[in-house]
């Protein structure tokens, strides 16, 4: 199965170029050349990956993808693309999982991609375990309470 990415840029070339590499490297890219075309797009389909450039509509556009790209249920990975890498910290802050600064070699596109991918569904992974032992713990202990309240009750 084709992992599904979403290419968000207002630069048609740029996003033709992207596009063709990626699926050329066996991805499902859908694209989108403004933040609120991703936002319907994010909300109509499920991705694996939202990757936008950071400069469209607004200087900031991008921060919106992804943190719209953060509130959907299937919690894609997340990439900022741009050709100002002077970002420092705060595409980290505005929830972005990578930067990735173009013009950039495919080699090393490819790459980071695939560690992020990686990296992401690890993390989701673990979150999901996490979620899991809490639930069991919780059982486990209303179990013990319930044998305990019996003990309780029959020695009376």
């Amino acid at each position: 199965m084709k992992r599904r990415i979403l290419l968000v840029d207002d630069e048609l070339a740029i996003l033709l170029t992207l596009r063709a590499i990626l699926e050329m490297n066996g991805f499902e890219v859908d694209t989108a050349a403004s933040a609120k075309e991703a936002e319907r797009k994010m909300k109509n389909g499920v991705f694996e990956m939202v990757i936008s450039d950071m400069r469209m509509e607004s200087e900031t556009a991008g921060y919106d993808v992804i943190r719209k790209a953060r509130q959907q249920p299937y919690d894609p990975a997340t990439a900022i693309l741009t050709a100002y890498p002077s970002l420092g910290s705060e595409w980290q802050i505005e929830g972005a999982h990578s930067l990735l600064v173009k013009p950039m070699n495919t080699d090393e596109l490819l790459r980071q991609l695939e560690a992020l991918l990686i990296t992401h569904q690890d993390q989701k992974a673990a979150q999901q375990a996490q979620k899991a032992v809490p639930s069991k713990a919780a059982h486990a202990n209303h179990s013990r309470s319930d044998h305990s309240f019996r003990a309780d009750k029959r020695a009376f």
